[in-house]
């Protein structure tokens, strides 16, 4: 690719801006710190090597982060590697099972943590450490599309079209890998001896799900 020194500078920038956010999102899909780095590094020179490719740099955080996930999921391909195939199977394996829900747990809306509260209090006493375990545990398949909506908040559409599946295999990945990640917190708070606080009615609200910041 031909240099332009405008467009260096740009992409110089653009991706100093976000390179925290791409090794946030790196850790959290490799585990790993070296694997992390060596995937931003390449996701980065992939992303140079196809810059004349953008034609819209107000979408230039979306298309790194779909260089970033395409470039893990490849990985996921080659030899003595997880095969993507196998990225599914934690999918199979629940099918049936009952989704997990702190909120039913604590009697209170998830939502009505972020007002204060004993809800709030029980959540403060979740540290960062237990809550990237958790996230850490999960399977590939639930932790990616976590990582992505949640975490980086990018639509259910977005990611859709970064995996290159359909919405409803997005939505479906999304609840169970946050179902699974509200389970595991739950236990290691219970295995810390932390207790819910009592509700104060015995009719709990529901709340549904919205797209992006629900963890």
């Amino acid at each position: 690719m031909k240099s332009d020194p405008e467009d260096r500078a740009f992409f110089e920038q653009s991706v100093v801006q976000l390179l925290d956010r791409l090794f946030g999102a790196a850790l959290r899909l490799t585990r790993n710190r070296a694997d992390a780095e060596d995937l931003v590094a390449e996701a980065v020179a992939k992303a140079w090597a196809q810059f004349a490719a953008l034609r819209d740099r107000n979408c230039f955080r979306g298309w790194l982060f779909r260089i970033l996930t395409n470039t893990f999921l490849s990985a996921c391909r080659r030899p003595h590697t997880v095969s993507i195939e196998a990225l599914a199977e934690a999918e199979a394996d629940c099918e049936g099972e009952a989704a997990f829900s702190i909120f039913e747990r604590l009697h209170q809306p998830f939502l009505l943590w972020w007002d204060g509260g004993p809800e709030q209090d029980f959540l403060n006493k979740v540290l960062r450490e237990d809550i990237e375990r958790a996230l850490d545990a999960l399977p590939e398949a639930f932790r990616l599309v976590v990582v992505l909506n949640d975490l980086e908040g990018f639509s259910y559409q977005e990611i859709a079209d970064m995996l290159g599946v359909p919405v409803g295999t997005v939505r479906s990945r999304l609840s169970r890998g946050r179902s699974a990640l509200q389970k595991a917190l739950w236990e290691q708070a219970r295995d810390a001896g932390l207790s819910a606080p009592k509700p104060e009615s015995a009719d709990p609200r529901s709340v549904e799900h919205t797209e992006g910041g629900s963890l």
